[in-house]
């Protein structure tokens, strides 16, 4: 890392809908009858800002990191995945300026809860709130995300180089 570097990730994850599951974004449990598969807690929008800050330090991705063949992480909250690599960027010398994010998901409605989400996504990542965009779309009735049967989620992250002790 040179002192004043910057860098820029992208992470982008995807979870099928299931019955019987919490949906949770951002570490936020959204009232809903379906949630989102997965070995963790599904959490498509941790895992995509996770995965553009490892892309960032060139650190690999989640998979690499928490893979879901390991039992310790069955059910895990993705927030500390996220911690984890907020962790990693700083050991490499890095501080997160800020985060743009997307959740693609036909339904619910999400308006209501997009400050939670900034707060708790926020409070993980030791940012401000107005460091953190999560926004919401559908897929407009549009392949599996559209018909019901999956969620996404995108996200782009600015680091900055800091000097080290």
């Amino acid at each position: 890392m040179l002192p004043g570097e910057i860098r820029a990730g992208q992470g982008w994850d995807v979870h099928r809908t299931r019955v019987g599951r919490p949906l949770i974004l951002g570490g936020v449990t959204i009232p809903c009858e379906f949630g989102l598969d997965g070995h963790s807690d599904a959490d498509v929008l941790s895992h995509a800002i996770t995965d553009a800050i490892l892309g960032a330090i060139a650190a690999g991705d989640i998979g690499m990191h928490f893979p879901d063949t390991d039992p310790r992480w069955k059910g895990a909250g993705s927030l500390r995945f996220l911690k984890h690599a907020c962790e990693l960027a700083g050991q490499a010398g890095f501080r997160i300026v800020n985060v743009d994010s997307t959740v693609i998901l036909e339904r619910p409605k999400l308006k209501d809860f997009r400050l939670a989400i900034r707060e708790s996504l926020a409070s993980a990542m030791g940012l401000a709130v107005d460091a953190v965009s999560v926004k919401f779309k559908t897929a407009e009735g549009i392949g599996p995300v559209g018909e019901g049967l999956s969620a996404e989620a995108q996200a782009v992250v600015l680091l900055g180089g800091v000097a080290l002790p």
